[in-house]
């Protein structure tokens, strides 16, 4: 069955059957009642938390699904903080409902919720979420181009000081790039520094900016949907984490065009993408061209730096939807406001903002 076809069957049924049902059961569902429910239906979330009851001994916790559920209301509702999403789950009934509780004395403590994000956390709940809910929907289709790109990520924690190199004399060893050549997927990742520092870029007007905390690299599909996620530390290059997006978009979906920026023209990332059957279109890189002030100039600096034929140069266009994923992310699902410490629980809170706008783009196909 087509994406198109099997989206719109999925969406008519929660219109025709599940939206009426809610309402006569619940009352009226706002706007963002109804993203939840469709949210929640599409990523079915639940069937991936594990056992959901305690055996063992002591204090049983409280059931993890229902808590997962309400995390993921906190993305819907792009709320800042757990303390928050608790205040509205006291307060809307219907939300409260579509959670998983009856009554407001069932909602658990904010303590609760702390020990159950961090499981979730540790496990990579959302990134196991995610990862299928695109293979599910996607992996049988041919997407055009992945855009590829990072965005910085502040937080609210100080940044781990760097060690000093040794002075004693050694033998230079291959550069990041070389050695991921030769590695595996999983050898890739677990190189990849995750710790808080301070990154720095220079923007599109040749100021550099400068930020405390991580940065996320992301491949973006047609669609503005999201294929996969990879959170390092804010100094690396974004160049060194576009091997490792390669091969996690390779065993997801099916992609020919690799649309990068300057920040990705290196000779062995144009190999890796072509040695998986794709056809890179990566920007020109040009030291003096950020200090280009003039909006006019600099586009026809850039017209002059690009060596494409003209369909490549429309086809590069389509490289800003990565930009405009980052952009919803932060406006609407949370990406802005990062209130946990550490490189898991950020990716975490981060990834279920991600999942709920993957949810919403796939959507945005049939409505």
């Amino acid at each position: 069955m087509l994406l198109s076809e099997s989206l719109s069957k999925f969406w008519g049924g929660i219109q025709r059957c599940l939206f009426p049902f809610l309402e006569e059961e619940m009352g009226e569902l706002s706007a963002n009642h109804r993203k939840l429910v469709a949210t929640l239906e599409m990523i079915r979330i639940e069937s991936f938390v594990g056992d959901r009851y305690f055996k063992g001994p002591g204090r049983p916790p409280k059931d993890r699904a229902v808590v997962v559920r309400a995390f993921v209301a906190k993305a819907v509702y792009n709320l800042n903080t757990t303390r928050a999403l608790l205040d509205r789950l006291a307060s809307d009934p219907v939300l409260r409902r579509l959670c998983g509780w009856d009554a407001r004395h069932e909602i658990p403590s904010e303590a609760t919720f702390s020990r159950a994000f961090a499981e979730f956390a540790r496990s990579e709940l959302p990134q196991r979420v995610h990862e299928a809910l695109v293979k599910k929907h996607l992996s049988e289709e041919v997407i055009g181009h992945i855009a590829r790109d990072a965005t910085e990520i502040e937080v609210r924690e100080k940044p781990e000081k760097k060690t000093r190199k040794s002075d004693t004399a050694q033998a230079p060893s291959p550069k990041r790039l070389e050695r991921q050549k030769s590695m595996m997927l999983k050898e890739m990742l677990d190189e990849l520094p995750r710790r808080c520092d301070v990154g720095m870029k220079t923007n599109s007007k040749g100021y550099r900016e400068v930020w405390v905390g991580y940065k996320l690299h992301l491949d973006v599909a047609d669609g503005q949907i999201p294929i996969s996620c990879i959170l390092t530390s804010a100094s690396l290059h974004d160049s060194q984490a576009a091997l490792p997006l390669m091969e996690m978009t390779r065993e997801r979906v099916i992609n020919l065009y690799d649309l990068m920026d300057s920040a990705y023209d290196a000779k062995i990332i144009r190999e890796g993408s072509e040695s998986l059957g794709h056809k890179p279109i990566i920007d020109t890189y040009n030291r003096g061209f950020s200090k280009v002030k003039d909006e006019r100039e600099a586009e026809y600096k850039r017209l002059e730096l690009l060596h494409f034929e003209l369909p490549e140069q429309r086809r590069f266009k389509n490289r800003t939807a990565v930009e405009r994923v980052y952009g919803r992310l932060k406006d609407e699902f949370g990406g802005e406001t990062v209130r946990v410490r550490g490189a898991a629980k950020v990716m975490a809170h981060l990834m279920f903002g991600i999942l709920v706008l993957t949810a919403d783009q796939l959507l945005r196909l049939v409505t």
